[in-house]
């Protein structure tokens, strides 16, 4: 593992890290780590980010470390996808390949060896976030995230709900197995198809889980989200499973947005807002 870059922010500081990854057969990839001032040790919050992004992204635009800062919060910022496998079609497209990951992990023998972002963000980040000499406490953990992340944070919350404590998300695609985006990458990254997508499905992953109050999450979109109007986000499907499940929204709070659209204006919003409702769960 090399550490790539420092930078001092808001009293603490911003690291780069770049390792190889088992997981991502191989690869080499690369993820930001904000720690704030102080002994520690500090939970952590993992933000995923959307289509063609990368582990620069939230960091840069999301205005979230100096709320992260004062709550003494430490944030994680993967990389959306594999690079570099050299898979033909990886790169013929802005929705599927590179920079599109969909934090699963493919059955599709074509893309099974590299792109296994599920597990690399549940298992081998961690893991290696725990080789690092950073006051983190990896038994505090929650995650958030934007679009295709937004989706990525709530199906990894809701199929690891012992590891994460809460789960947000920006303007996600929350019913993959009915949107454009989500029947593209499930159709190729996966041996199964859309049915086996139902899997990395928040809407259908939450209408499986039995309202006992233990669920924690916050969901903002914006009607004026072209994205939304295209029926990529779908978040109408994602409200009425959760009434479905006999949540509240003590635990499944989906909000409308007036006027707002799909961009980093709407996120740095709300940022302040996602950070402390993680702060909640995360300091309890």
């Amino acid at each position: 593992m090399t550490e790539v870059s420092s930078n001092k922010t808001f009293g603490g500081f911003i690291r780069k890290y770049k390792a190889t990854a088992e997981s991502l057969g191989g690869l080499s990839t690369q993820w930001n780590v904000f720690v704030p001032s102080g002994a520690g040790p500090f939970p952590v919050l993992y933000y995923l980010a959307g289509l063609t992004c990368n582990e620069d992204t939230g960091a840069w635009k999301g205005t979230f470390l100096p709320v992260a800062a004062a709550e003494g919060i430490s944030l994680v910022f993967p990389d959306t996808s594999p690079r570099g496998a050299n898979i033909e079609g990886e790169e013929e497209s802005w929705d599927f390949g590179t920079g599109a990951g969909f934090y699963l992990d493919a059955t599709a023998e074509k893309w099974s060896k590299h792109y296994r972002m599920f597990t690399f963000i549940t298992e081998e980040l961690p893991n290696l976030l725990r080789t690092l000499s950073l006051p983190l406490d990896l038994t505090r953990q929650s995650i958030f995230g934007h679009s295709m992340g937004g989706h990525g944070a709530l199906t990894l919350y809701l199929k690891k709900r012992n590891q994460y404590r809460s789960a947000s998300a920006f303007a996600p695609v929350s019913h993959p197995t009915k949107a454009p985006w989500g029947k593209k990458a499930f159709s190729n990254y996966l041996q199964g198809g859309i049915e086996e997508g139902e899997t990395y499905d928040a809407t259908c992953l939450l209408q499986q889980v039995k309202a006992d109050g233990n669920i924690s999450i916050l969901v903002d979109y914006g009607d004026g989200d072209q994205f939304y109007k295209d029926g990529q986000l779908l978040p109408e499907a994602l409200v009425d499973a959760s009434k479905k499940a006999g949540f509240t929204q003590n635990n499944v709070n989906i909000r409308m947005q007036e006027g707002y659209d799909h961009s980093y204006y709407f996120i740095s919003t709300f940022a302040e807002e996602h950070i402390r409702f993680h702060a909640k769960h995360l300091k309890a």
